[in-house]
């Protein structure tokens, strides 16, 4: 384990404080909720551009590429920051099944690439310190997702 820095201390209670802000922590509950998607069609139908949904979206991809990108960089201890820090892998595997698509018609190879990056070495990490664990993540995040009332539709919503 790497030396921990009290600038790096520092650095995860900001960015702890900064996903407690109100409008980020109503993005992220979305997201958990709702962002199960398969296809491009099933985006469009979740968030449609222009919708608050659309933006909760990309606010929750912003923030987790931001602290993807400040741990990748080494600003953070990595396995200090793996130590409390789980959720930008939930997002990782929900955002997975549409990240090839979104690459290609954006043509931007490297979108969400701090994130993928960061989430490799998180599996990684994991895998070394519990076998199975992420398999295991994995099988109660779908059973959740089964247990989950089904999102309501845009119309009913507006």
């Amino acid at each position: 384990m790497g030396e921990v820095t009290n600038e790096q201390v520092n650095l995860m209670l900001r960015l702890y404080e900064d996903r407690r802000e109100p409008r980020l922590r109503e993005a992220r509950e979305w997201f958990a909720a709702n962002f199960h998607v398969k296809t491009e069609e099933d985006v469009m139908r979740v968030c449609p551009p222009g919708s608050k949904e659309n933006a909760y979206m990309r606010m929750v991809f912003g923030y987790w590429e931001m602290v993807a990108s400040i741990v990748n960089r080494g600003l953070i201890d990595e396995e200090f920051f793996f130590e409390s820090n789980g959720e930008q892998w939930a997002v990782w595997e929900q955002v997975k099944p549409v990240l090839g698509v979104w690459r290609a018609m954006f043509s931007s190879p490297n979108f969400l690439g701090n994130l993928e990056r960061h989430v490799t070495r998180l599996e990684a990490w994991r895998e070394k310190r519990s076998p199975g664990s992420n398999e295991a993540i994995r099988k109660v995040m779908a059973q959740m997702q089964q247990a989950m009332p089904a999102p309501k539709a845009q119309a009913a919503a507006r």
